[in-house]
C-alpha cells in the first residue's frame, strides 16, 4: 500500500535537549495513525516537523509525495492541520473565520458549505467565536481544515477537554473521513480513542520509538489478555484468571456460567497498561 507519510531517522533538538531521536516509520494511504507519549516525549514537536513548521535537525520526511522541507509549500496544499488550541478569530462569526481561510486558499464557495454540513455548524454559522464552546469551536478548526479537501489530516488532541457527546460526534466525522480515505495522524493522551480509532499507534518516549504496531497486537506482544472470573462454588468463593488464547478459556467460562453463580466476569490487557509499561510512569 501507498506511503503517504514517510519517516526517515527524524530528529530534532532544542540547545542541550534532543526533543526526537531519530525516529522513522510510515503511514499508508487512507490509514489512522496515532502517536502516543507523555507530555515532553516528543509528540508535537514530531506534528511540527511533518507540518514544515520546525525544521529537523536530521533525517527526513515526506507528506502526500513531497519533501516537507524542500517542497514544503507543494506539500501544504495537500494537508490540513488541527491543533488543540484553537486559532481562530474570536469576534468574527463561524462562516466569516470559513470564509477568511478560504479567500486565502483560493477554494470555491461549496467547498465551505460542504464543511459547514459536515461538522454540523448550520446552527452557529452566524454566531461569534468567541461565544462558542470549546467543542463547537473544535468542529470549526476541523471544518476549516477540510476546506482544501486535505489527502493527510494532522490532528493534535483534537477531543481534550470535550464533553461525551462531542467527542463521539468528532469521531463519527473522523471515521467518515478515513472511508472515504484520508489519511490520518492523531495525537492523543486517551488510550480508549487511541484503540477504538486507530489502525496502527506508534508510542513515543523521551523522544524515541518505543513501539509501533496495531492496538490489538501491542498488548497482544507486550502482556496478553486475560479473562478474570470469580464466582461461588460449594459454599466459597472461587477465583481464575485464564489467557483469552488459551483453549482453556471458553472450557471455564462454559462450566462455570452453566453451573454457577458468577460474581465478576472481566477481561484485562488494554492499550492503557501497555502505554504505562512501555512509557514507565512518565506524566501523560
Amino acid at each position: 500500500m501507498t506511503a503517504t507519510i514517510e519517516v526517515r531517522e527524524l530528529s530534532k533538538s532544542f540547545g542541550s535537549m534532543q526533543a526526537v531521536k531519530g525516529i522513522s516509520f510510515t503511514v499508508a494511504e487512507g490509514e489512522m495513525f496515532g502517536l502516543l507519549g507523555p507530555n515532553g516525549a516528543g509528540k508535537t514537536t514530531t506534528v511540527r516537523m511533518l507540518t514544515g513548521l520546525v525544521r529537523p535537525a536530521s533525517g527526513s520526511a515526506k507528506v502526500a509525495g513531497f519533501d516537507v522541507q524542500a517542497e514544503r509549500q507543494q506539500m501544504l496544499r495537500e494537508i490540513g492541520v488541527v491543533f488543540e488550541l484553537p486559532a481562530l478569530y474570536p469576534r468574527l462569526s463561524v462562516e466569516e473565520n470559513l470564509g477568511f481561510a478560504l479567500a486565502l486558499r483560493g477554494g470555491r464557495r461549496a467547498s465551505l458549505e460542504d464543511a459547514i454540513a459536515r461538522l454540523g455548524l448550520e446552527e452557529y454559522r452566524h454566531r461569534p467565536v468567541r461565544l462558542l464552546s470549546k467543542g463547537w469551536r473544535q468542529r470549526t478548526m476541523i471544518a476549516r481544515a477540510l476546506l482544501s479537501h486535505p489527502q493527510v489530516l494532522f490532528l493534535d488532541e483534537p477531543t481534550s477537554g470535550l464533553d461525551p457527546n462531542a467527542v463521539q460526534h468528532l469521531h463519527d466525522v473522523l471515521r467518515s473521513l478515513r472511508a472515504e480515505g484520508v489519511t490520518m495522524l492523531l495525537t492523543t493522551h486517551d488510550m480508549v480513542e487511541a484503540a477504538e480509532l486507530c489502525d496502527r499507534v506508534g508510542i513515543l518516549s523521551h523522544g524515541e520509538l518505543v513501539a509501533l504496531d496495531t492496538p490489538a497486537r501491542l498488548i497482544e506482544g507486550q502482556q496478553g489478555r486475560e479473562v478474570r472470573i470469580t464466582w461461588w462454588e460449594d459454599g466459597s468463593l472461587h477465583e481464575a484468571a485464564v489467557p483469552l488464547a488459551d483453549a482453556e478459556a471458553p472450557v471455564l467460562l462454559g462450566r462455570v456460567l452453566g453451573q454457577h453463580r458468577v460474581l465478576q466476569i472481566e477481561t484485562t490487557g488494554t492499550l492503557d497498561d501497555v502505554y504505562r509499561r512501555l512509557t514507565g510512569g512518565e506524566e501523560a
